[in-house]
């Protein structure tokens, strides 16, 4: 295999680097290792704190004044609902065999997932059920309880993206309902294909290491639908919709770059060399990300923004993310740059030559973000990064990895494109999606919820 020459040298180290992952004797069951399990607790609290104050913040920032608290009670709300959904059902439609495109049920109400407590084995750690003893590619050392919390993250974090879409006009009875169906329906199947050993894609050697399909993809392209379906904003190209408070959305944004750690590094589901490599190559993509929108607006708008700054920043960790536990930092350069330049050009000359009004780019950045890293993955991704027992050479990229890619990609946006649609339709024979002409320029806050900033 021909070595990329963007490895800068480590190349030659990383095999040894990854030796340092635990390793296991085929006749006895894997063992929890202290090291992993605090460094999976801290992963997921830091995914958790993307959402809840990050995303909150982030979107809050980048709407009218009058619907800034309706703005974050829609991060807050998601992460409850979706954790109630998670726990009765979502995880175990995930995670658990079933089949090729759906597990099964024998983790509804998390039955089962204390085992190996109640049985006085607490050492031991959990072995997926399909027979197959790691996840992504990892053997699990950490508890089943602490996997099922760091993946109820991503499954918070994911439909709170798509919110970006329909902000400041879809009502909040219609989000309850339709964000528990859209995760019942569309994330939990999406999220069994790509990361549970018995889905399809994982079985086909799709590479998504921490949610480009699962995650952005989804969202994006979920969130492209909302905004077609539900229309434009009352006074959308007339009225002035700058942002009220960008000083909240820099927090944001810098919540979610600091969050997104765990989101990448934590996916190596141990304290380990990939870990290492994967916090690196999000760090240097989402600068490099930064950097490509700041300088592709700056040379063709004649000022670089802040918005710009944060937008492009948020694009980086978005490509980097599937591509993060495969790829050197070189590379990561290249992904990172190419998400920034793209993802400029979507939120602002493709969304307004095809004329959808996606309030926050949450299409532009994740949807297209997505696509972007998703495929890179295949172009650059590093064999020894993805070895396992199973497969000592790994992964490496090129024109077969790349078609792999884009059928990932591909049926990702399909399907969630056409249940997404669905699901919009049955909320809205149910409830409505939208808030009224007259409630929209009141404005959310007083209207849905009764309170406002004054």
């Amino acid at each position: 295999m021909k070595r990329l020459p963007w490895g800068w040298g480590l190349g030659a180290a990383l095999p040894a680097l990854l030796l340092a992952m635990p390793a296991f004797a085929e006749d006895g069951p894997p063992k929890l290792d202290s090291g992993d399990t605090a460094w999976m607790l801290t992963s997921t609290a830091l995914v958790l704190l993307m959402t809840i104050p990050g995303l909150a913040l982030f979107y809050a920032g980048m709407v009218r004044k009058k619907n800034i608290l309706a703005t974050m009670m829609q991060s807050f709300a998601i992460c409850a609902i979706v954790t109630i959904v998670w726990c009765v059902i979502g995880y175990s439609l995930a995670f658990t065999p079933g089949n090729a495109y759906i597990g099964d049920f024998s983790r509804v109400m998390l039955s089962g997932i204390a085992d190996h407590i109640v049985k006085g084995n607490d050492t031991q750690a959990f072995v997926l059920e399909s027979g197959i003893k790691d996840v992504a590619g990892v053997t699990m050392t950490i508890p089943e309880t602490v996997y099922m919390m760091f993946q109820m993250t991503f499954a918070i974090i994911t439909p709170a993206l798509i919110a970006g879409a329909f902000a400041d006009r879809m009502k909040f009875s219609a989000l309850c309902i339709f964000i528990t169906l859209w995760s019942i329906c569309v994330y939990a199947p999406i999220a069994h294909w790509v990361w549970a050993p018995s889905g399809w894609a994982f079985q086909l050697g799709v590479l998504d290491f921490a949610g480009g399909t699962v995650v952005h993809i989804n969202a994006g392209i979920a969130g492209l639908i909302c905004a077609l379906v539900l229309g434009k904003r009352v006074g959308y190209g007339t009225d002035n919709m700058a942002p009220f408070n960008l000083s909240y959305a820099v927090i944001g944004a810098s919540l979610l770059w600091v969050g997104w750690f765990g989101f990448n590094a934590g996916s190596a589901v141990a304290a380990n060399g990939r870990a290492g490599m994967a916090m690196a190559v999000t760090q240097i993509a989402t600068a490099a990300a930064t950097l490509g929108w700041l300088f592709a607006e700056w040379i063709t708008k004649g000022k670089p923004s802040v918005l710009g700054a944060i937008s492009g920043a948020v694009a980086g960790l978005v490509a980097i993310t599937p591509a993060s536990g495969y790829v050197l930092p070189g590379s990561a350069i290249i992904i990172g740059v190419a998400a920034g330049v793209i993802c400029f050009w979507a939120a602002t000359s493709l969304k307004h030559m095809l004329g959808y009004d996606d309030s926050l780019d949450a299409f532009g950045v994740h949807g297209i973000g997505g696509i972007v890293g998703a495929l890179l993955t295949g172009v650059f991704a590093f064999a020894p990064l993805s070895a396992t027992d199973a497969s000592p050479d790994g992964t490496a990229g090129g024109l077969d990895q790349l078609k792999l890619q884009a059928i990932g990609v591909c049926v990702t946006i399909v399907y969630t494109g056409v249940m997404t649609l669905i699901l919009l339709m049955i909320t809205k024979l149910v409830v409505g999606l939208r808030v009224n002409e007259e409630e929209e320029r009141e404005g959310l806050d007083i209207v849905l919820h009764g309170e406002q900033i004054f």
